[in-house]
């Protein structure tokens, strides 16, 4: 196909390993692509590297200092067709950016629900790498979808296959188009053969050593803990119109089957591929064509063999909560992400074991009474109880 004038996209999140990624994907089709916007919350070097080097016409970052300190940085380099601001407006104002045609949503955490919700409400491509906001706010966000007419991409690797095994039109139920179920597959993590009592004496540097994939260190954690996986589980329900009784995950430790849509008639359809997020970032990008994305072709000699099991989720609670949450529905799926994020942040600041994620999560589970999520408010407001919740839990037990 010709490209008559370059797509202009935005990355948010453009410093983090989904937004590296997503540049390098760019710059391997220059006459097809144009960088429009960059954001960062606090790599304000990365960030002004990164607008020295593409000259996108938006850059925002998380505080007014930083913004002050990238616009004399950009200024001193004589650099000046970039616009800089600050904070969460300015990051929702960009997400929904007329100019732009697509946008990467590549926030981690909770934080990238309103900027991701912004972009959908504009009627943007949305490439989505933040799981959080459907896993928050799955219905409202869906219903959002619809109504902008925004196209919604998987990029998360897993969905991105599912994506690629279904037919194009897969909204209103998965039983009409023969399909039985949804396989998502997980590397296991770096943990999986680990005995149960061992798991007390995790590192945040061991748990941050993904074995297949080069990741930020809260998705490295929530992969050793399997939390990733349930959070993707309740992901896919949202994204493909499943049950969490549809969606099965299957522990795949070389990460080379990325995840697999069986069907009523036996057939099981997988998308296989080396573990690079290039692959499903240059899918996303190019949807419904195919481009370069930079990534080694598989050889399937060297990969040798392909094995499976099932999850140990006597070890690895986080994915039982996770799909407990979804089949609870309301807000219980923003209250288990949210106590995840207080939980793994102080698994990283070595105030809590790596058992202690899943326990944290499972008492703030247990304490806060499930609401209809029916409003961004009720969502938000849960949130921010069950963050207040989380980390009181947490003072118990340092106490």
């Amino acid at each position: 196909m010709t490209v008559s004038s370059p797509l202009k996209v935005s990355v948010l999140g453009a410093t983090g390993s989904i937004g590296r990624s997503t540049l390098d994907v760019l710059a391997r089709h220059p006459e097809r692509y144009r960088l429009h916007a960059v954001t960062a919350q606090r790599s304000r070097e990365a960030l002004r590297d990164l607008c020295l080097a593409w000259s996108p016409a938006r850059a925002v970052i998380g505080s007014a200092a930083d913004a002050e300190w990238l616009r004399a940085e950009l200024g001193a380099a004589g650099h000046v067709a970039t616009e800089v601001s600050s904070g969460e407006q300015a990051l929702i104002e960009v997400a929904g950016d007329p100019d732009a045609d697509v946008v990467m949503a590549a926030i981690v955490g909770a934080a990238g629900l309103l900027p991701t919700l912004a972009a959908v409400e504009a009627g943007k491509r949305v490439l989505l790498a933040n799981k959080e906001a459907l896993v928050m706010s799955g219905s409202l966000f869906m219903q959002a979808v619809a109504r902008a007419g925004a196209t919604l991409l998987p990029i998360d690797s897993e969905h991105n296959a599912i994506y690629q095994c279904l037919p194009m039109q897969h909204r209103g139920g998965l039983e009409r188009l023969g399909v039985s179920r949804l396989l998502l597959t997980a590397s296991g993590g770096p943990f999986r053969e680990w005995a149960s009592a061992d798991l007390a004496e995790v590192t945040p540097a061991q748990a941050c050593a993904h074995p297949n994939w080069s990741m930020g260190q809260k998705i490295s954690v929530d992969s050793a803990t399997l939390m990733n996986k349930g959070l993707e589980l309740i992901e896919a329900c949202w994204l493909f119109d499943a049950t969490p009784a549809q969606v099965e995950v299957v522990v795949h430790p070389q990460s080379i089957v990325h995840s697999m849509v069986g069907y009523s008639d036996g057939s099981v359809l997988a998308q296989l591929g080396n573990p690079d997020m290039r692959t499903p970032i240059a899918y996303g990008l190019a949807w419904p064509e195919r481009i370069d994305a930079g990534v080694a072709a598989l050889d399937l000699f060297t990969v040798g063999r392909l094995d499976f099991e099932p999850p140990d989720e006597q070890r690895f609670p986080c994915l039982r909560l996770a799909r407990q949450a979804m089949a609870a529905g309301g807000t219980a799926p923003a209250v288990l992400n949210a106590a995840n994020e207080v939980a793994v942040q102080a698994f990283l600041a070595g105030r809590l074991s790596f058992p202690g994620i899943a326990r944290v999560v499972a008492a703030t589970l247990e304490a806060l009474e499930v609401h209809a999520a029916d409003s961004l408010d009720v969502i938000m407001c849960e949130d921010a109880r069950a963050r207040r919740t989380a980390e009181a839990l947490l003072q118990q037990r340092s106490g």
